[in-house]
């Protein structure tokens, strides 16, 4: 079920509708991409968690998918503020990056803050979320090459 969903929303994200979803074209293939978003982060002082394989889980179980990789990552100085508004942030962080090719485009793309944090009582206009949201966007820039 988690690779049909999985799918639909790697379908839905090339399409680029979901006006809650920032989406960036990147050069290179997505295991370079991701390289260098994992990097980005790795020199920035955050902690990679985890670096989830999507495409290959497919290729697992005999089943095709487009190839896509999560990045899941963060910073204690910037989450733990977040989580001490309303500890249901920890259902949200740590953040989490998707690179994947849409129809021979690499794309990045993750949630805006809004719709991140929307419907948990949090204070929007806090420094904390100006902090996330710019490295969220430095981070991906970055990743995306040029």
């Amino acid at each position: 079920m988690r690779h049909i969903l999985n799918a639909a929303l790697l379908a839905t994200l090339g399409t680029g509708v979901m006006a809650d979803m920032i989406v960036k074209d990147a050069s290179g293939s997505v295991a370079e991409v991701m390289d260098r978003l994992e990097a980005a982060v790795t020199n920035a002082g955050a902690t990679v968690f985890a670096r989830v394989d999507h495409g290959a889980g497919a290729a697992g179980v005999d089943m095709e998918l487009a190839d896509a990789q999560l990045l899941i990552f963060g910073n204690p100085m910037l989450g733990t503020p977040v989580m001490q508004q309303d500890i249901r942030a920890g259902l949200v962080l740590p953040l989490h990056v998707l690179v994947y090719d849409a129809d021979g485009t690499t794309q990045i793309s993750y949630e805006d803050i809004d719709t991140m944090f929307g419907d948990l009582d949090v204070d929007l206009e806090a420094e904390v979320f100006g902090r996330i949201e710019g490295a969220l966007g430095n981070l991906t820039t970055a990743a995306a090459g040029g």
